[in-house]
């Protein structure tokens, strides 16, 4: 912000006049700026109806249409004033349309981002992803069409990927067989595509630990709150411990939240709590041997619930 001084007698200390929007001098009484201009709205809105209908501009730039939303409307059969257009006008305005649609889908890369951001819509649906992660796929995707990576490839594949890409990012829980499901693509090529794109991006992707994962599973089967805390803590003191290294995140979640219930003398089964995580019963049974070896004394295992 720029430091404001009095050009009179040097001082720093104005003063803020909210009626009149000046900016005076405290010392000499120097108008060092005049009236302010008001940033918010001419108009007075009630409710969130109110304020769409009475807005002067459209929406935000977003990267996620293709044209970032700064596109252009014709009206071919009215004017600014609401007044039909004479035939010869109406005939020229559907012509300025037309030239208008194509000239925006004219570039093979414009197509291309048509037809991404539609189905990048489609995936953060069924996702349920925030608006932050749908900008950071979309953004991840434009620097793949401009390093010309699609070629060979498919747009659904690197869509899926760059979906997955933003949510681990973001720290979102999301994991690589959920994106693949929700994708028209089979598993195995959003995974190799994400290897490829974050190779060829050089993209430092954080590490996933378990504790991302373990409010997820535990809501899907109303495990209590005192569970949930009790396995996080777990995983806390095997990450301590340097327990996790080399670990699928999901199964060491699901190994804890297992053992935090059958501390807290809570029903829950391996079946129901790897459907949950999406794992099996036998990658639960062996990273369970490795919590144990953790917390392997009954007497650290209580000093943990509490």
């Amino acid at each position: 912000m720029k430091d404001w001084k009095c050009a009179q007698c040097g001082n720093t200390e104005l003063v803020d006049d909210p009626l009149s929007g000046e900016k005076v001098c405290g010392r000499c009484g120097l108008v060092v700026m005049g009236t302010a201009l008001d940033m918010g709205p001419e108009r007075r809105a009630f409710n969130p109806e109110e304020k769409t209908e009475r807005a002067r501009t459209g929406t935000p730039p977003s990267y996620t249409r293709y044209d970032k939303g700064l596109y252009t409307t014709f009206q071919p059969n009215i004017d600014a004033h609401g007044r039909r257009l004479d035939p010869k006008t109406r005939r020229r305005m559907w012509r300025l349309r037309s030239y208008d649609n194509r000239s925006k889908l004219d570039a093979s890369g414009m197509r291309n981002l048509s037809k991404a951001m539609n189905e990048l819509e489609r995936l953060a649906d069924r996702l349920h992803l925030p608006e932050s992660a749908n900008e950071r796929a979309a953004v991840i995707y434009r620097r793949v069409l401009r390093r010309d990576m699609i070629k060979g490839r498919t747009i659904s594949g690197f869509v899926a990927a760059s979906v997955y890409a933003a949510c681990r990012l973001a720290g979102i829980p999301r994991t690589l067989s959920e994106v693949a499901e929700a994708s028209t693509e089979e598993g195995k090529d959003v995974a190799r595509t994400y290897r490829y794109l974050v190779s060829e991006l050089n993209l430092k992707m954080p590490v996933d630990y378990p504790m991302k994962f373990v409010p997820r599973i535990a809501e899907q089967l109303d495990i209590s709150r005192e569970a949930d805390r009790l396995s996080v803590r777990i995983l806390r003191e095997a990450k301590r411990e340097r327990a996790l290294t080399g670990k699928d995140p999901r199964g060491m979640a699901a190994a804890a939240l297992y053992l935090a219930c059958k501390t807290n003398n809570e029903r829950v089964t391996q079946k129901d709590i790897a459907w949950a995580a999406g794992t099996t019963e036998v990658t639960i049974r062996n990273r369970l041997r490795d919590l144990k070896r953790v917390v392997e004394q009954a007497d650290e295992l209580d000093r943990l619930a509490r």
